[in-house]
Parts: C-alpha cells; structure tokens; sequence
C-alpha cells in the first residue's frame, strides 16, 4: 500500500501576520471600570428617587382602598344580619372603627381626612359617622383623602348604599 505521487498533496508555506501588541489587551483598564461602575450607580440612584417619589401615592391609594373595604365589610354586615352597621371617623386621630368589631384602624398622620355625612350621623367636632341599612342603603356621604397635589375620594350612595373610589387629584 503505497501511495502515489499524485495521491501526495503539497504544501506550501503560508505566512499569517500577527498584530504586535496582541498580547498586551487582555483587560480593561481601572479607569475604564471606574467610568462604567459610576455610571450604574448614577443609573440606580435615579430609579431610586423616582421609585421613592411615588411612595406617597402609593400610601394614600392604600389608605383610601383600606376605607373602601371597611365600608363595604360594614355594607356586607348590615345586609347578613339584618341590623344597623356603623363606620365612625375620629379626624382628630386620623383613625376610623367598625361597630362590631374591636379594632381602630389608623390612617397616617400626614394624610388628611374629610369627612361629609348627614346631620344626623355627627357626632362631634371631628367625630361622624356613616351608617348602613339592613336594607342595603345607608347615610350616604364621601370621604376626602389628601396628602399635597394627590387626592382620592370616597363617595357612598345613600340609596344603594354603593361604595366608588375615585383618583381626584388628575394623575392616575
């Protein structure tokens, strides 16, 4: 088993130029991570104030939905056992109760609570109430929380006794 001369293949020699630093740019440089690392940090700070910035909001879209369901609970309440239920506002404690039930619920203290209900259901300066018919209706009323430019309100219809939570500060 021999091979033949045509069966040979021939080499030539081939030259490949290599640059000369090749060897020198393995990395970046420590001023070029420094820039890159300044720039990720700045990046996250600014997320972090924007992101801050909305926790105010964010904490009275809480507390406003907090009221919406302790007036609904209360709705519910009224209708299961055929008798009267109450939510009392105190504005002077920022805080509200659920006849019935034990606990104070707080509002914070840098929100600021309005309180419109009939006549009838004030019981003091700063102290009123919004009562809940077996029947479904109830005193009817709204409830204002603020805190600067933002705003959500809290309307109650004395004849259904519906509860509608509404953004009134024009940034949704």
């Amino acid at each position: 088993m021999g091979v033949s001369d045509q069966d040979k293949v021939q080499f030539t020699k081939c030259r490949i130029n290599v640059p000369a630093n090749i060897g020198l740019n393995k990395g970046f440089t420590l001023l070029e991570l420094t820039v890159v690392l300044f720039i990720v940090v700045l990046g996250f700070s600014v997320i972090g104030i924007n992101l801050s910035s909305g926790n105010d909001s964010a904490e009275l879209k809480v507390a406003a939905r907090d009221i919406v369901s302790a007036l609904r609970f209360a709705r519910g309440q009224a209708l299961m056992s055929h008798q009267e239920t109450v939510v009392t506002f105190d504005l002077s404690e920022n805080t509200y109760t659920v006849n019935g039930r034990d606990k104070v619920f707080y509002i914070p203290e840098t929100v600021d609570l309005t309180v419109v209900t009939a006549e009838s259901e004030i019981i003091s300066k700063g102290l009123g109430s919004i009562r809940f018919f077996a029947d479904g209706s109830s005193t009817g009323g709204r409830v204002t929380l603020e805190r600067g430019k933002a705003a959500w309100q809290i309307d109650i219809n004395w004849l259904t006794g519906q509860i509608e939570l509404e953004d009134t500060s024009g940034s949704k």
